[in-house]
């Protein structure tokens, strides 16, 4: 035994606590702690029932992420829950907090389970690319029926107790003390003669054809994603052979799983999103300020959008808005979404109008002396933000965070239209702004550590993942996308029809393709943008296809048609070939010579072009980490997370081989956009790798 699990008699009933903050994760000294208890409880005559319980604030919450990627040692987490799974005398797992993956397992392995009220219940190795692969595939079906599992391991999302005492999966809840409650329960059961063990169970009857039925009901939610076939699979073992040849099964493919890049790339996500928050230039000490007042500048789409995100997060938010009638619709765009997840059972009516009545319309700027963050989300055009900010510098108080909502504009020269550039940060949320997780963190020249900080906590506040990035057009997601973008649009004129574009980079694996996106965010945004930029490069046909259809006011969805066209306000794109042959005739103006173009080629253009622009974006020192830039765009523009973002994705294929790609690229279309970094000329070299450079 050790101090990290210890064994204690409370009568006839002992209890195991396994105390390894933060998360009591199952690392080598907790497993072989409890191997050690089981052993010794099982020598012992006087303990006739066992509970596992956890200290601190939680049951165990899956396996110890430092030992991720390191040789395995002895006991296996399998080799402990086979012990626990023979255990002769009545065991009892007293949850609390969560109790996920590796956790959830060795509770399903106990005879009883009870949870506190506020607990949750998980498997979610399926977002690391894996499966459960100590048991849960073959054990939680035996316990809650094949659908259910197979809904929370594809699904990879926890359940609440009630939920899980409606399944099956626990035996009990309790709002009292929970130590004492499993205590009691599991004195209760000590004259037991047939204890319930899930791994003699058999599965509940299925019917045929469920599985194929099942893998048709994920097939859009899982598209491209290896992991959720393979937990159907296990599932579909634990139906049809023995316990025993399940487990062999499961081991089978938990170890595809493991060893694919698939899960490679999303373990690579799951750090990387935890390293973001690490600013080496802002401590961890650093002052933050309170932010429980927020005000956001304008009430159109992404206006209403940040609203109804801080409205979620509990933070009281005033609109503000010249127009009245804008007002009262970006309340009804609010009401709107509202409503929606209340129709979907997300929120209770009751909640919604908590959200409601914490909403302030205003239309006086004197009106936001007291909020405590304020966030414009007014038109891209420089002169109107300057006005704005110019404004809130007469009005806010002193301290108030500043921040601007602009996706691409300099956020020094917005800084620069007030007296307290330390003050004015760039908040880029993305659309719609009260789903998408990711919240770009733009620091000015002049931006103060402190509010640095706040602003990253406040990210948090709004459960979205804050990225620290550099001030330079289109900061980096959206830097990054132009490349993309000008390599579509460069494809178009050449031949390539944008369905087959789209069709192409979905099936890689982006969640949309470029011209659906184009018509979904509006084609009079990015061409407003390109009006306003002086820098862009002197060739006619720079994003031409997209200039031309919003001169001709085909903004999209929005208006019906853009480079697709829409049904009666559907969102389902329908190929026009009025547009293919306004590109034809385009291209044989500017001389474009069209042509048959493959698939790899469509792939390679477009992402590698995203891999030359961050390696620019690393080297200009825009971005933090080469992870920084994959958490980016795998939380903000539909990179699929099993690729584990552009800079990941290089890595994967090989930096040389990349840089080969993009230097032929060079020769065949010239230097002019496909000039090689000396950062990635070097990686390329040298046979290095990004990671590597995040490393150093």
């Amino acid at each position: 035994m050790s101090e990290t699990v210890t064994l204690a008699r409370h009568g006839q009933v002992a209890v195991i606590t396994i105390d390894n903050p933060p998360v009591n994760a199952l690392s080598h000294a907790v497993r072989k702690g409890i191997g050690d208890c089981l052993a010794e409880a099982d020598g012992d005559d006087a303990i006739e029932a066992l509970v596992i319980y956890c200290a601190g604030r939680t049951f165990i919450a899956g396996a110890d992420i430092r030992e991720f990627g390191k040789p395995p040692q002895s006991p296996s987490l399998r080799e402990v829950l086979a012990q626990l799974d023979e255990f002769r005398k009545p065991t009892v797992a007293a949850i609390h907090g969560t109790a996920l993956g590796g956790g959830l397992e060795t509770a399903l392995c106990c005879h009883y389970r009870v949870a506190a009220s506020s607990a949750k219940l998980g498997l979610p190795e399926v977002r690391l690319g894996l499966l459960p692969g100590s048991g849960g595939t073959q054990r939680l079906p035996r316990l809650i029926g094949a659908e259910h599992a197979l809904d929370m391991m594809t699904g990879g999302k926890p359940v609440d107790p009630a939920t899980a005492m409606a399944w099956g999966l626990v035996d009990a809840c309790t709002d009292d003390e929970l130590l004492k409650t499993a205590i009691e329960f599991a004195d209760l059961k000590i004259t037991e003669k047939n204890l319930p063990r899930i791994s003699e169970r058999k599965v509940a009857n299925v019917e045929a054809g469920f599985f194929a039925a099942y893998r048709k009901k994920i097939a859009r939610r899982t598209r491209g994603f290896e992991a959720p076939e393979r937990i159907v699979q296990c599932v579909e073992a634990a139906v049809s052979v023995s316990f025993a040849d399940g487990m062999r099964k499961e081991r089978e493919l938990f170890r595809l799983c493991r060893d694919s890049s698939q899960s490679a790339a999303m373990r690579h996500l799951f750090f990387a999103e935890r390293q973001v928050a690490r600013v080496p230039d802002v401590p961890k000490e650093t002052e933050v300020r309170e932010i429980s007042k927020i005000a956001v500048i304008g009430a159109g789409t992404m206006g209403a959008g940040i609203a109804l995100s801080c409205l979620d997060a509990g933070l009281d938010v005033a609109m503000l808005d010249k127009d009245r009638q804008g007002l009262e619709r970006g309340r009804a765009t609010i009401e709107k979404s509202l409503a929606a997840a209340v129709g979907k059972g997300r929120i209770s009516d009751t909640q919604m109008q908590a959200r409601l009545s914490r909403l302030d319309l205003i239309d006086d700027f004197a009106a936001l002396a007291d909020a405590d963050l304020v966030i414009e989300a007014v038109f891209e055009t420089m002169a109107i933000k300057e006005e704005v900010f110019s404004a809130l510098d007469r009005v806010c108080r002193d301290g108030a965070i500043l921040a601007s909502n602009t996706s691409t504009l300099d956020i020094d020269r917005i800084a620069s239209a007030t007296s307290r550039p330390e003050d004015v940060i760039g908040l880029h949320f993305f659309s719609p702004a009260n789903i998408m997780k990711l919240l770009e963190i733009v620091r000015g020249a002049r931006t103060s550590a402190e509010v640095i900080a706040s602003s990253m906590r406040f990210a948090k506040q709004l459960s979205k993942i804050g990225v620290l990035v550099g001030n330079c057009f289109g900061f980096v997601g959206n830097r990054m996308l132009y490349g993309y973008g000008r390599e579509n649009q460069f494809l178009l004129l050449e031949g390539a029809a944008p369905e087959y574009i789209d069709q192409v980079l979905t099936d890689w694996g982006m969640a949309m393709g470029p011209n659906a996106v184009g018509d979904l965010a509006g084609l009079d945004v990015g061409y407003k943008v390109r009006q306003e930029r002086t820098d862009l490069p002197d060739d006619p046909r720079y994003y031409r296809v997209a200039d031309m259809l919003a001169e001709q006011g085909r903004y999209g969805q929005k208006t019906g048609r853009g480079i697709y066209l829409y049904d009666n306000g559907s969102r389902k794109p329908i190929a026009d070939p009025e547009v293919g042959e306004m590109i034809r005739r385009e291209a044989e103006r500017l001389g474009v010579e069209q042509r048959e173009i493959g698939g790899a080629e469509i792939i390679e253009r477009c992402i590698y072009a995203l891999v030359l622009e961050g390696a620019k974006i690393l080297e200009e020192g825009f971005a933090l980490r080469a992870s920084d830039i994959d958490v980016v765009w795998a939380n903000g523009y539909g990179f699929p997370r099993y690729r584990g973002g552009p800079m990941f994705y290089a890595d994967t294929m090989g930096v040389e081989k990349v840089y080969d790609a993009i230097c032929g690229f060079a020769e065949r279309f010239g230097p002019q956009y496909w000039s090689p970094s000396e950062l990635l000329a070097r990686l390329a070299r040298d046979g290095g790798t990004f990671a590597e450079l995040d490393k150093e």
